[in-house]
């Protein structure tokens, strides 16, 4: 079993790739160091991993997209396992491309920088967080972030899957009020998150603010209470909400 504190490598895997990579999109549509990096730019980076997740990151005409699947990508780097992409993605490993050797250089001088720029949001100094501008946009890819992990969560662990197969069908919406929106869609206890507000979801449920989503997503407040003091809004169908609040629970175990 490839469990390791109560998570698995495994869904850590799906985590990295569609939730952290994934939160590149957003990036590239935030921060105009990322858009000066991929300016007139054209190429799509594939990441395959064996008894794990295999997705694209295309970049084009200033955007960045994530689809699935690998196959024709201009660079293809594969994974032995999901702990050998784990690793990628926290720096202890370098992978090896088995196809794209001749532009390598988009690696080392346009991924690679993406990535760091990234993870200056995502692992935010207090110094960085002071600037207002600066905080909504590491609040925004942070929610992104989270969205995206709820889904993965909700399909690959064990413990997310048994609060996923009591959720029916439909559409769950995420939000910070005045902020991102996003969808979490159900069919057949299968979630899939989509970024962007879903015109008839379900069920709701809205942050206050970006300081209440902030400190919700660091573990500062309960969510609970802020729910109690109507810091957090919910409506809708409360049997999705509840065992999706669950599977929400389990994100700070991935990304702590």
């Amino acid at each position: 079993m490839d469990q390791l504190h109560g998570t698995t490598h495994r869904t850590m895997a799906y985590i990295n790739l569609y939730g952290v990579l994934g939160a590149l999109e957003e990036l590239c549509r935030l921060d105009g160091e990322a858009q000066a990096l991929i300016a007139g730019k054209a190429f799509s980076i594939g990441f395959q991993v064996a008894g794990g997740p295999c997705a694209a990151l295309c970049f084009d005409q200033g955007a960045c997209t994530l689809t699935d699947g690998a196959a024709g990508c201009d660079i293809r780097l594969a994974f032995a396992s999901p702990e050998k992409f784990n690793g990628m993605i926290d720096g202890t490993a370098t992978p090896i491309p088995t196809k794209g050797f001749t532009r390598l250089k988009l690696l080392t001088k346009t991924f690679v920088p993406l990535t760091d720029i990234l993870t200056r949001y995502l692992r935010a100094s207090e110094a960085d967080l002071r600037d207002p501008v600066f905080f909504e946009k590491s609040t925004t890819l942070m929610f992104y972030t989270i969205a995206a992990a709820l889904s993965q969560i909700g399909n690959h662990d064990k413990i997310g899957r048994a609060s996923a197969s009591y959720i029916p069908d439909g559409t769950v919406c995420l939000r910070i009020q005045g902020g991102p929106a996003a969808a979490i869609g159900v069919r057949g206890h299968i979630l899939r998150t989509v970024k962007r507000p879903p015109e008839h979801p379900a069920a709701t449920m809205e942050f206050g603010s970006m300081a209440i989503a902030r400190d919700l997503f660091e573990g500062k407040r309960n969510s609970l209470a802020c729910i109690g003091v109507g810091e957090v809004r919910v409506e809708g169908m409360m049997l999705m909400l509840d065992n999706l609040n669950r599977i929400l629970d389990r994100v700070g175990l991935y990304l702590a």
